[in-house]
This record gives structure tokens, sequence and C-alpha cells, in this order.
């Protein structure tokens, strides 16, 4: 008996067969792959439109930029606005009270009373708040220590205020300057 041996298609055959199944790796290889030029302009298409998006954004930055430094000015120069038309009142009262020639005594106190209501109403409205610590513990934050004195209220608690503190918006912009008990000799 004769054993038969496989014989090698041909290399046409085997090509035939690959089209047919549609597995040819070269022609798989070539379709799938983009060209290294295709490759760039796409790169450089996304370059450009990355670039484009970042100037847009730098552009977008510099203009918010620009009008927080307008809106900054305009605040700073118009700051005392509010404060100053609250102000008006009081000038115009005080006005109004020199240019009566005779006044009482009573008189002129109710003109000066009602003109210092309108004056803790302009605080008020701008938030500039008083600091009368009378009682109160000493806070050097707030206070200004003149003196010390010999008291029989509890150490470091405000005896006397010589002129009062004023805070804006909780912002000490004068402190109270006050006497202080000190500590009783034992």
């Amino acid at each position: 008996m004769q054993e038969q041996t496989p014989s090698t298609p041909p290399a046409e055959e085997l090509e035939q067969q690959r089209a047919q199944a549609g597995t040819n790796p070269a022609a798989a290889h070539v379709d799938s792959m983009p060209s290294l030029e295709e490759s760039l302009r796409q790169a450089e298409l996304k370059a450009s439109e990355h670039h484009d998006a970042w100037l847009r954004a730098k552009a977008e930055t510099e203009n918010v930029r620009r009008r927080a430094q307008e809106e900054v000015t305009k605040a700073s120069k118009f700051a005392a606005e509010k404060f100053a038309s609250a102000m008006l009142p009081v000038k115009d009262s005080l006005e109004a009270a020199l240019a009566i020639d005779k006044q009482t005594a009573e008189a002129l106190r109710e003109g000066v009373a009602l003109t210092l209501k309108q004056l803790v109403a302009a605080f008020e409205s701008a938030s500039l708040s008083e600091e009368n610590p009378l009682g109160e513990k000493f806070d050097p934050n707030k206070h200004q220590a003149i003196s010390t004195v010999d008291s029989d209220a509890e150490p470091n608690t405000v005896v006397t205020v010589l002129q009062k503190g004023y805070l804006l918006n909780e912002r000490v912009i004068r402190p109270a300057m006050v006497m202080v008990a000190k500590a009783k000799n034992t």
C-alpha cells in the first residue's frame, strides 16, 4: 500500500482561497490603517481646533478679568455714595439750625437731638455701629486701654469709656478708648 502525502496547493490557489474568505492579511492591513499623510492632516486639524478653542478661552478670560476690574474700580469710586446720600439731611438740619437768629436753648437742644437721630440712621444704613464696652471684658482687638484703675469690678473689665469706638461691618475703624480695672493687691 502506498501512502499519500498531502500535496501543498500552489500559491495561486492559496491566494484565491484567502480572497474568497476575505482573510488577505496584507489587504486588510492596508485598508484599515490610514496613510501617514492622512494621520498628519488629521492631527494638524485637531491641533488647529484646540488652538482656536484655547484662543477663545483666553479671550473670554481676559474679558471677564477686564469686566471685574471695571466693577472694582466703579465700586471703589462710588462706595461712599450711599453714605454721602444719608449724610446730606444731617448737613441740611445743621445749616437750618444755624440759619435761625434767635433760638431758645430748648429749641436748639431739640434740633440737635433730631439731627443726632438722622446721623444715627445714616450710620445704621452704612453698617457703621457704635462700640460702647462699659462693663465688658477688655478686648485689645476692639479697645484701646489708656490706663488701669483700682476698682471693685473684675480685673480686665472696662470701667470707664473715654471715647466710643466704631465698627464698619464688624471691622474696627476706631477702637474705643477705655480705662480698665486692675487686679487688687492681696
